[in-house]
C-alpha cells in the first residue's frame, strides 16, 4: 500500500516489515507520533507510546514473539509523549500460522471519542445524583420527623408528610424506570407488551393525576368513538406523563392535551402557551440530557419520549402552538405494536 493509499484513512496507521522496520506510515499517524521520516527506524521506536505505569507498547505487547496463533492486538488505551491520549490497534499478519510475522499493522487514532464519551457517563451520573437527591432529602426529612416527634404531631401532619414520602418515593421509582429504560433503549433490548387500549382513558388518568399537583390548568379533549390502540399501557402512560409533564414544568398559561382521530392512526397533542421552541431547537430535543431553561428535569423525558413512540411505529414532532408556545404531536397507527 502506498503512502497516498494510507493517506486516505482517517485513522494514523503504521506499518512494520519481518525486521520490525517501519516500511510505511500515513500523515495523521506521523502527526502524532512526531515522527515524519520514520521509514526505516524500528518500530518500537516510532511507536513511542507508555501506559500510566511507564511500560512501552512494543515490549508491552511483543508483536513478533508470542503463539503463532496470535493474529492481533486488540484496542488498547496509550498516551502520546505529551500524555495526549491515543487508542491502537494491531494486526499481526504471517504466511501461514507456523511462520514468522511477516508484516505488523498498527492503526492508531485519538482518544478525544473516548473522552467525550466518559463526559457523556459523568453527565449522565451528575443528572442522576442530582435528581435522586432531591427525594431523598425529602423522605429522608419526613421520616426523620415522624421517628422524632411522632407524639408530637397532629394527625393530620402525619398524615402530610406521609403523602409526600409517597409521592417522593414514585418520583425515584419513575426516575429508576426512566434510567432502566433509556439503558434498553441505547442497547436496543426494550420490551413491549401490547395489547388493544383505550388511550383516551390512559391519557384521562395521566391528566388527572398531573393537573392535582399543578396550580396550573391542564384540558383535555378526547374525541369520540376512538378506536382501541394496540399498545403497551404503561410505556403509552409514560410518553403521555412525560408529555405533560414537560409542557407544565417548560410552558406557560394552559397546557391542551387533545387525542383524536389523523386518518387511520390515532393522534395525541400537547401544547402549551409558553417561547415555544425555536426551530433550529427541536432536533436537539429528543437527545439525551437535553433541558431548556430553568425548570430542571433530568433530561431524559422527551428521549424516552422519541424512543418508545418509534418502538411503537409512531411518529414524534414539534412545531408551534396556534396560541403560542410549543405543540408536541405523536401520532400511533392503531395496530401500532406488534407481539
Amino acid at each position: 500500500m502506498t503512502r497516498t493509499e494510507l493517506d486516505a484513512l482517517a485513522d494514523g496507521a503504521v506499518l512494520a516489515g519481518p525486521d520490525g522496520r517501519v516500511t510505511a506510515i500515513n500523515t495523521v499517524a506521523a502527526r502524532l507520533l512526531g515522527a515524519e521520516d520514520a521509514v526505516g527506524e524500528h518500530l518500537a521506536d516510532v511507536l513511542a507510546l507508555q501506559d500510566h505505569a511507564g511500560c512501552a507498547w512494543f515490549a508491552t505487547n511483543t508483536p513478533y514473539d508470542g503463539l503463532p496463533t496470535r493474529t492481533a492486538i486488540p484496542e488498547q488505551s496509550w498516551l502520546l509523549p505529551d500524555g495526549t491520549e491515543v487508542l491502537t490497534v494491531a494486526r499481526i499478519l504471517r504466511p501461514a500460522l507456523d511462520a514468522p510475522v511477516e508484516q505488523v499493522a498498527v492503526s492508531i487514532r485519538s482518544g478525544r471519542g473516548r473522552a467525550r464519551l466518559d463526559r457523556e457517563r459523568s453527565d449522565l451520573v451528575a443528572t442522576v445524583a442530582h435528581e435522586l437527591r432531591s427525594p431523598l432529602t425529602g423522605v429522608k426529612g419526613f421520616v426523620h420527623a415522624l421517628l422524632n416527634r411522632w407524639d408530637k404531631l397532629s394527625d393530620d401532619q402525619k398524615k402530610l408528610m406521609l403523602t409526600t414520602v409517597s409521592a417522593d418515593s414514585d418520583r425515584l421509582s419513575r426516575l429508576i424506570a426512566e434510567l432502566l429504560d433509556v439503558a434498553r433503549l441505547d442497547t436496543g433490548r426494550l420490551q413491549l407488551y401490547p395489547r388493544p387500549s383505550d388511550v383516551a382513558v390512559l391519557t384521562r388518568r395521566v391528566v388527572e393525576s398531573v393537573a392535582a399537583g399543578t396550580s396550573r390548568t391542564v384540558e383535555l379533549e378526547a374525541a369520540d368513538g376512538l378506536p382501541q390502540v394496540t399498545v403497551d399501557p404503561d410505556k403509552f402512560t409514560q410518553v403521555v406523563t412525560n408529555l405533560v409533564e414537560n409542557a407544565v414544568r417548560h410552558g406557560e398559561g394552559t397546557v391542551q392535551v387533545t387525542v383524536d382521530r389523523a386518518g387511520d392512526d390515532v393522534r395525541f397533542v400537547v401544547a402549551d402557551e409558553g417561547d415555544g421552541i425555536a426551530p433550529e431547537l427541536r432536533r436537539r430535543v429528543f437527545t439525551k440530557f437535553w433541558t431548556a431553561g430553568t425548570g430542571g428535569g433530568s433530561g431524559l423525558g422527551l428521549y424516552l419520549v422519541h424512543g418508545l413512540v418509534k418502538a411503537h411505529g409512531g411518529t414524534t414532532t414539534i412545531d408551534d402552538a396556534p396560541g403560542g408556545g410549543a405543540r408536541i404531536t405523536v401520532v400511533l397507527p392503531v395496530d401500532a405494536a406488534g407481539p
